[in-house]
């Protein structure tokens, strides 16, 4: 996999609390940052694929639907 470079400038205030997270954590500041960026891009990936059942469902009408999930709320 190619790797790429992003620099980013950030002002100190973000920056000290940044380290402080990812000190608690372990790692380093810049792999906090990257780890970040990761889960935010999955969840607005896993956000779209909510969106586009809920159409798919609402499309074929209520009906259609799968039964809620054991313990789910109706």
């Amino acid at each position: 996999m190619a790797s790429r470079v992003l620099s980013l400038r950030v002002d100190e205030e973000l920056w000290e609390r940044i380290r402080a997270h990812a000190a608690r954590r372990g790692i380093s500041p810049q792999d906090y940052v990257l780890r970040a960026l990761v889960r935010d891009d999955f969840d607005q990936r896993f956000m779209a694929s909510v969106e586009e059942t809920d159409r798919f469902y609402a499309a074929a009408g209520a009906h259609d639907a799968p039964p809620p999930a054991h313990g789910a709320e109706p």
